[in-house]
């Protein structure tokens, strides 16, 4: 009961501080299980989504939230969790592994037993002349030292060679640790909710939405009958700057376009590139 009664206060803070207008130009609000992908500005971004749903999608939209920002106090903790019921995830790809993923240590080697030394041959003294030691030839140390300085003389003047840089390693798709950061949203779309997930993985600052990350191709590709809507939020990082704590009162929107789907064959970064295009589209509507 007081997560509800939180929630229409929200709702109603919200709607009064910017509008929460909702445009539906691309597709009617509708009670299917949909992916909401969105421009991302500021932490109050999916609070602006959320508030622009009707009553209806809000009950079965989850919107996702940085683990690390909306866990650090037990207020904003309660409030993700009890009234926006939100996903957290993990910024950064910092998710731990799971046991059963992570790599075996190899086997310690078992210290080494020292051998048993034989006994030495006793070598009685001799008392005949000694033979003068031979004369000493060039040793290891004076030959390598040598073929050194050889070296250097042969490469004098030559340009060095350029070492390239190890390329990073990286996820092959679809592998277990590929889909980690993406579980929380799997299992929400596993048992029928919709999600509010932002592709762009942080917030931009140039009013265009930077690349965006290959999740909601993965999501796309794992759940083909869950609905893509793009939406553009629009004058919300004006609302709260970053840095600031004071919300300002200004005129907000939420703009809903036309579903996409992955065409048959198409691949990620093109689909990405398109979706994102989607968004951006909504700004001038």
């Amino acid at each position: 009961m007081l997560a509800k009664l939180t929630g229409w206060t929200l709702l109603a803070v919200v709607r009064l501080l910017t509008g929460a207008q909702a445009r539906w130009w691309g597709c009617p609000p509708k009670a299917e299980q949909r992916i909401y992908f969105a421009n991302h500005q500021s932490h109050i971004d999916l609070v602006m989504i959320w508030a622009a749903l009707p009553e209806e999608l809000r009950s079965i939209t989850r919107p996702i939230a940085a683990r690390d920002y909306w866990t650090n106090s037990p207020l904003k903790r309660w409030i993700t969790t009890e009234v926006f019921n939100a996903i957290y995830v993990e910024r950064g790809g910092s998710a731990p592994l799971p046991a059963d993923l992570v790599p075996p240590s190899p086997p310690a080697t078992p210290p080494r037993q020292p051998q048993a030394q034989a006994p030495r041959e006793r070598v009685e003294p001799s008392f005949d002349a000694a033979e003068p030691p031979p004369s000493p030839g060039p040793s290891a140390f004076d030959t390598a030292e040598s073929m050194q300085g050889q070296l250097a003389l042969d490469a004098a003047g030559a340009e060095p060679v350029p070492q390239p840089e190890p390329a990073p390693e990286q996820l092959t798709p679809g592998t277990p640790e590929a889909l980690l950061p993406l579980q929380p949203l799997i299992e929400a779309l596993q048992s029928g909710d919709s999600i509010i997930i932002f592709p762009e993985g942080t917030r931009g600052h140039t009013g265009v939405p930077q690349k965006f990350k290959s999740g909601l191709y993965t999501l796309a590709q794992m759940f083909p009958d869950v609905v893509l809507v793009p939406a553009w939020i629009d004058n919300v990082q004006r609302v709260m700057p970053k840095g600031e704590v004071v919300p300002v009162p200004i005129l907000c929107s939420v703009t809903f376009g036309e579903p996409i789907k992955v065409e048959e064959g198409e691949e990620r970064r093109p689909f990405l590139d398109r979706a994102r295009e989607a968004v951006i589209a909504l700004r001038d509507v």
